[in-house]
């Protein structure tokens, strides 16, 4: 693992996102599928993740999550997963963000597969970060990067 021990603590806060590409009759049963709302599994399973990121991502460290906010909303074609992380400390948060995205979409990608095979989990990505040594950093509308 990389050594943060000469970083100071700053209030952190990353925000990730993902797609889930799905057919419009199974965005409506969302709520009511085989297996149960796979609104509230894949937002629990995000927020889940997020605290276990060190778990599952070699070289990352436990970091103390003060807040962790994982959203599903339905879209044209299917839906949009959001996260956003804030805790403080010498670290960020982005790949804790990213694993919360991460595995919503594949909590829902299981709660649907009994009505929908052809579900796509796509474009997950860094959103924004702010805090640290290196400010704030958020993607461009048109999907550039910008400081």
């Amino acid at each position: 693992m990389v050594d943060v021990s000469a970083k100071a603590v700053t209030r952190r806060v990353a925000e990730a996102s993902c797609r889930v590409l799905l057919e419009e009759s199974t965005v409506e049963r969302l709520g009511d599928l085989p297996k149960g709302d796979a609104f509230a599994v894949a937002r629990l399973a995000g927020i889940q993740a997020a605290k276990r990121t060190d778990s599952l991502i070699p070289l990352c460290h436990s970091l103390p999550l003060e807040q962790i906010e994982v959203e599903i909303e339905p879209v044209p074609g299917g839906v949009r997963i959001r996260s956003m992380i804030v805790l403080t400390a010498k670290t960020g948060a982005e790949m804790e963000a990213l694993v919360a995205c991460s595995t919503a979409a594949l909590a829902l990608y299981d709660m649907v597969k009994a009505v929908e095979r052809g579900a796509v989990i796509t474009d997950l990505r860094l959103e924004s970060k702010r805090g640290g040594k290196t400010g704030s950093w958020s993607r461009g509308g048109d999907g550039s990067d910008r400081a």
